[in-house]
């Protein structure tokens, strides 16, 4: 009897965990769900498709009614449903949707769901429309086919995010992004279940909104380009049609040469003043010592707080010099009178002073981790960017806080260092508590050397990953399975409109002066740009400097050198069988070069480039002779391979080869 129970224990164990491994090859959804039975079968999707509602919104009609349409878009199919609507109450329907309420724009807002698939029905259960509407967006990621059509899995979930803030930043300031890629990357953000777009205004480099009471904000510190306050409005609807909060940041008292341009008196030094057009740290800052500059405020955000709902308003506060306050006598001596010691104190002061003004409007504070100073009340939020022991002091000390450190999406880190990055890591000192403190976090998308034609590709797909981290349970963390899923969720990205795909062809068709671009996006799938903020270091990047040339069309993550990668692990840990396909590689670039030549003859903007195909093809020969059984793999020999290698390692155009490392290996391990 013992041995038959042990027997069924393991017959149980075996089956669920190829249950969940199928679940994991078969389910390609992201961010995981916190709760997936997968069962047998499967609901088809045919023409007869239709959805039917209880107790439905405007705002979900409208979204099933979008979803519809990305349905019959991807499946091909002829659904008669058109405009959704309250007369669509049909119980008996494909896709039957329940919830109890409509859900409000505003932190802490229910998103749970549940979804019920069976053979016969689809069933979508939410509290809230905005719950609904996930569930919608996970339903859409499970359509699969086979050679009868398209179908959805029969499979239970039950789902809720971890953390209430999922956001992501867009920086206006340095470079404008325009009204359509913004609302392209919102409905990439529902796709991916975040919340909460951060619109940063307002920079050294540009004023990025419409003022009516301070005109010269904008016509004179934008170069022309900047939201009216009536495609704000438009904005707002248009992501709180998706469930997303738009959190404006006004950056004070640093950063704000722009608003000088049309208001010098403003400043802390005189002027004139006229738009930056470098980048880094500027000297300019708001003068805190002048009842002026508060009434400036009081009714600017006046102005500002009645536009923007959103009960946050982002005060900056980060990467102040303190140059033009240590200068000014008049501001030393304010300082002096008050007993401030130093510029923080003067910064605190002036941040008290922004948070009643704030406060009387009915909105909180929130800024970078530079406003956590002691003193600070805690009903301000704090954003930490810098590193984690501000995030982890000020949520010890009360703080609502959300993390950015390690999620800088500008920096072309890969995609499983922002995974990995977790707001509370299993190590993490912080008590129950204090954890509750922890809201989230953001990807932060800052533009020095981003335009509107690059940065789709700098914010997707990766920023899937941090959507993932931020919303699934902290277990979920096989860096391998993300990746897998990552693949099939950047192709889900181009169908609402996102541009992280076709825009790098666009640009090498640019670069190359051809439709035919295959020898140079070999080369392209195998480098990156420099990561960091290295490529800072070798241009003196302005607000003009051209973004188009290698290292911007090239992704941040190249994703033929991370399955070259992969290959040669399996190679190194034993597995033989996958010879042939690092050998067809090495010799494919190894030819690519040859190819290379002719066509950088036409190109002069690439023609530095062909230093970087010379060395893939050098390091291709290496990996090759490598796996060769008729080279003698001796000392001498493989000094002279890693000095090629190390050769092939010395970033070039702003650019590095990222298979140099996985040919190393290659030499490493031959006999």
């Amino acid at each position: 009897m013992k041995i038959f129970r042990m027997f069924r224990f393991i017959l149980s164990l075996l089956l669920f965990c190829t249950s969940f491994g199928l679940m994991s090859q078969s389910l390609n959804l992201m961010p995981l769900p916190a709760d997936i039975e997968l069962g047998r079968g499967q609901f088809k999707i045919e023409q007869n498709f239709e959805i039917g509602f209880v107790s439905a919104t405007d705002r979900l009609f409208g979204y099933a009614t979008r979803f519809l349409r990305r349905l019959d878009g991807k499946t091909g199919e002829f659904f008669t449903q058109n405009q959704l609507g309250n007369n669509d109450d049909n119980e008996n329907a494909s896709l039957f949707i329940r919830i109890q309420r409509e859900g409000l724009i505003e932190l802490y807002e229910d998103e749970s769901y549940e979804l019920d698939i069976t053979s016969e029905a689809v069933n979508l259960v939410a509290v809230t429309d905005i719950g609904a509407m996930r569930g919608l967006e996970t339903l859409l990621q499970l359509v699969e086919s086979d050679v009868n059509g398209y179908y959805f899995p029969v499979v239970k979930i039950r789902d809720e995010p971890r953390f209430p803030w999922r956001g992501l930043l867009i920086d206006f300031g340095r470079h404008w992004i325009p009204l359509d890629v913004v609302k392209r990357n919102i409905d990439g953000m529902a796709l991916v279940k975040m919340n909460v777009l951060h619109m940063h205004l307002t920079e050294d480099q540009g004023f990025r909104i419409e003022s009516l009471r301070y005109p010269k904000l904008h016509e004179l510190g934008s170069n022309g380009k900047y939201f009216t306050q009536e495609e704000i409005r438009h904005l707002i609807g248009y992501a709180g049609d998706r469930g997303i909060r738009i959190v404006p940041e006004f950056d004070l008292p640093g950063h704000t040469t722009s608003w000088f341009v049309g208001y010098p008196g403003l400043a802390s030094a005189p002027g004139p003043y006229q738009i930056e057009t470098d980048f880094g740290v500027q000297d300019p800052t708001m003068d805190p010592t002048k009842e002026s500059t508060y009434r400036f405020l009081e009714n600017f955000f006046d102005e500002m707080t009645s536009l923007f709902p959103d009960e946050y308003v982002h005060i900056g506060g980060d990467e102040n010099n303190g140059n033009q306050w240590d200068s000014n006598v008049e501001i030393q001596k304010f300082m002096r009178d008050n007993g401030f010691i130093d510029n923080h104190e003067l910064q605190r002061d002036f941040n008290s002073r922004l948070l009643e003004i704030l406060e009387d409007r009915g909105k909180k504070m929130m800024g970078w981790d530079e406003i956590f100073q002691p003193g600070i009340s805690t009903d301000i939020m704090i954003q930490s960017w810098r590193g984690r022991s501000a995030m982890i002091e000020s949520a010890q000390m009360g703080h609502k806080t959300i993390l950015s450190n390690g999620y800088y999406i500008d920096l072309m880190q890969p995609a499983s260092f922002h995974y990995q990055n977790d707001p509370i890591p299993a190590d993490t000192p912080l008590s129950s508590r204090e954890q509750s403190n922890i809201l989230g976090g953001e990807a932060a998308m800052w533009t020095e050397i981003v335009s509107e034609e690059t940065i789709d590709s700098r914010i997707w797909p990766r920023t899937a990953a941090i959507a993932e981290r931020l919303w699934s349970p902290p277990d979920v963390t096989d860096v391998d399975d993300m990746y897998n899923r990552l693949k099939v969720i950047s192709v889900a990205l181009e169908d609402v409109g996102l541009m992280h795909e076709k825009n790098v062809n666009m640009m090498l068709r640019r670069l190359v002066g051809s439709d035919d671009i295959t020898v140079l996006k070999t080369l392209v799938d195998v480098i990156e740009p420099l990561e960091g903020y290295a490529r800072h270091g070798k241009i003196d990047f302005q607000t003009y400097t051209p973004l188009t040339r290698l290292a911007d069309a090239a992704k941040p993550e190249a994703s033929v050198a991370r399955e070259f990668q992969l290959l040669v692990d399996s190679f190194a840990s034993g597995n033989s069988d996958v010879i042939q396909d690092i050998k067809d590689h090495l010799l494919k670039w190894v030819e690519n070069h040859r190819q290379f030549k002719e066509v950088v003859e036409n190109a002069p903007i690439i023609k530095e480039s062909e230093k970087l195909s010379l060395d893939l093809s050098n390091i291709s020969k290496v990996g090759l002779q490598a796996l060769s059984k008729t080279v003698k793999h001796s000392e001498d020999w493989k000094q002279k391979a890693n000095r090629v290698l190390d050769s092939a390692k010395t970033p070039h155009m702003e650019c590095e080869l990222k298979v140099v490392d996985s040919i190393r290996k290659l030499v490493e391990f031959s006999k």
